[in-house]
């Protein structure tokens, strides 16, 4: 029997589903997600097209922010099942040709995680140096004026140690000391334990966070004109800050280089980080993925936040990238669990909805780079209306109603619109679902050959069929105005791809060159001459430039 060759640069192009596991499916009726649940939900991914699933945290938590507070890193949560139900998962995942990644969180854990109890005992105890630990200033205020992304200081008094220590989320996650060498062996040791468990990658959390600087500077305020409010909402006085020291820090790219020497070791496995700083989030990720000895692929906040792409940002985006660092490997996302879903974040008019959905991720599938999919999109379920009594995320509960949270963009999958909990489980689940959201249920979704769904499962076909837009080159072309053209190329294979992202039909003239399409299916133009394009509002065309 002759071996299947292993592709080391899967990652490389790759399409990643995100799956939320409290929300996809419910398999024992607690009106909760769980590992069993993404099982028997498997096929379905399989057949979107995608290469792999990224499963945000089900380790062992308390859940004050819903497993993204680990107290052990090496099992799984009750709630989600067991080891071997994820043991189970990976062997059916692998089976349908699909890579496992999950969520590690290794900036901080959770405040009764182990390490952290024995820690807070006292000065002198053999882990009293591996989380971030301050002396009060001689008035007893807290160290420094570092702010917390979940609201106030990131400092936390702790009455055992009479000191303060680092929190950037929550004050039950206290932030772990990169600078002693133990703890990032421990770190390495629990993923290698996933490794060998049978994972492909990881989704590395807040992975410019996990060193900060050991001189506790202040960070300098930010002016106004320079405040963006991609990493945290505008309620949040964290955005008013340059930061400077409390994160992004040189040191973290040693670390990183230690982590993916670990990676190497396994035949295939790789790693995307999530990059949260609004003032160098490109070149931070430049930094991260350039080289091929750190990560393969992070993604930042360019398009999770504030309004919806235009010609002009893209551009940019590629361009600061491009000067960066040349090599290094971008993973694009519209949505993911923390952010508004972009089908509400990018508001056009109801009719023109539909085209602007598939806009979208005809854009997202065709720029340079990975992507990630987020439950859901594809069948362009909107931001769900939470009421205040029904929240359950303690960032929403802190700045409502200004800032409702996250949870609107959490609430369970829906799969068939004619059961009272959509499909999801048969008792209450732990948000509500939105009635409005049962019409986008993929039960109805399936039975309908012009649904989002299907042009989604249209476009990743398209994507697999040119080696181009996997892992080809990107010139553009026109990037002014709401015109944006660009050609993806890669040893013979070309795609010409042309969006219109605006509600106005714009034409584009070829200068005498003619163009062919690709595939009429994938299309939004109402006319296509020798050398005139005319799109449609948020139309897409794919085709090949014949030169005169």
């Amino acid at each position: 029997m002759l071996e299947t060759a292993i592709d080391k640069e899967w990652w490389r192009g790759a399409v990643i589903y995100q799956i939320y596991p409290r929300s996809y499916q419910d398999s024992n009726a607690d009106g909760i997600g769980d590992l069993n649940g993404i099982t028997s939900r498997l096929p379905y991914i399989a057949s979107l097209g995608v290469d792999a699933i990224w499963i945000s945290p089900f380790f062992t938590s308390p859940m004050d922010d819903f497993g993204y507070d680990v107290s052990d890193y090496c099992n799984v949560d009750p709630m989600f099942g067991s080891l071997a139900d994820f043991e189970k998962l990976v062997s059916a995942a692998h089976y349908l040709g699909l890579k496992v990644m999950i969520d590690l969180v290794l900036s901080h854990t959770s405040d009764r995680h182990p390490w952290f109890i024995e820690s807070r005992k006292d000065q002198t105890n053999h882990k009293s140096d591996w989380y971030v630990w301050a002396d009060a200033k001689p008035d007893g205020t807290v160290p420094n004026n570092w702010l917390s992304i979940f609201g106030g200081s990131s400092w936390q008094w702790d009455s055992r140690r009479k000191q303060y220590y680092l929190h950037n989320f929550l004050k039950s996650q206290p932030d772990l000391n990169f600078h002693n060498p133990d703890v990032q062996d421990a770190l390495l040791d629990a993923t290698r334990f996933w490794l060998d468990k049978g994972v492909d990658g990881f989704r590395l959390d807040t992975i410019n966070f996990y060193f900060h600087s050991e001189s506790l500077k202040d960070n300098p305020a930010l002016p106004p004109e320079k405040q963006s409010y991609n990493t945290a909402p505008s309620v949040n006085p964290y955005s008013y800050q340059s930061h400077l020291y409390d994160k992004s820090q040189p040191e973290n790219l040693d670390f990183l280089r230690r982590f993916r020497a670990l990676l190497d070791e396994y035949p295939a496995a790789a790693a995307v980080g999530e990059v949260g700083d609004d003032e160098r989030g490109l070149q931070i990720l430049a930094d991260y993925t350039s080289g091929g000895d750190k990560m393969h692929m992070c993604y930042a906040f360019d398009f999770l936040g504030g309004g919806a792409p235009t010609p002009n940002k893209v551009w940019k985006a590629f361009h600061d990238l491009e000067s960066e660092a040349p090599d290094a490997w971008a993973c694009w996302a519209f949505s993911n669990h923390d952010v508004v879903r972009y089908t509400s974040r990018w508001q056009v008019a109801p009719d023109l909805q539909d085209n602007a959905n598939r806009l979208h991720i005809a854009l997202l599938l065709t720029m340079r780079g990975s992507a990630c999919l987020y439950q859901g999109e594809e069948l362009g379920l909107q931001e769900a209306y939470v009421p205040y009594e029904d929240l359950q995320d303690p960032y929403g509960i802190e700045f409502w109603p200004d800032f409702p949270g996250r949870d609107g963009a959490r609430t369970p999958m829906v799969w068939d619109q004619t059961s009272t909990y959509a499909g999801f489980s048969e008792v209450k689940p732990w948000l509500p679902i939105p009635e409005e959201h049962l019409f986008a249920a993929v039960g109805l979704a399936e039975q309908n050959v012009t649904s989002l769904l299907n042009h989604y499962r249209a476009m990743l076909a398209f994507r697999k069929a040119h080696p181009a837009l996997r892992k080809g080159t990107m010139d553009f072309d026109r990037t002014d105005g709401d015109v944006l053209t660009f050609v993806r190329s890669h040893e013979g294979d070309e795609v010409y791809c042309a969006f219109n992202l605006s509600p106005e039909t714009r034409e584009i003239p070829f200068d005498g060159n003619t163009i062919e399409p690709l595939d009429h299916k994938l299309d939004f133009y109402t006319e296509v001459d020798n050398d005139l394009l005319k799109l449609q509002a948020y139309g897409v065309f794919f085709g090949s430039i014949k030169k005169s």
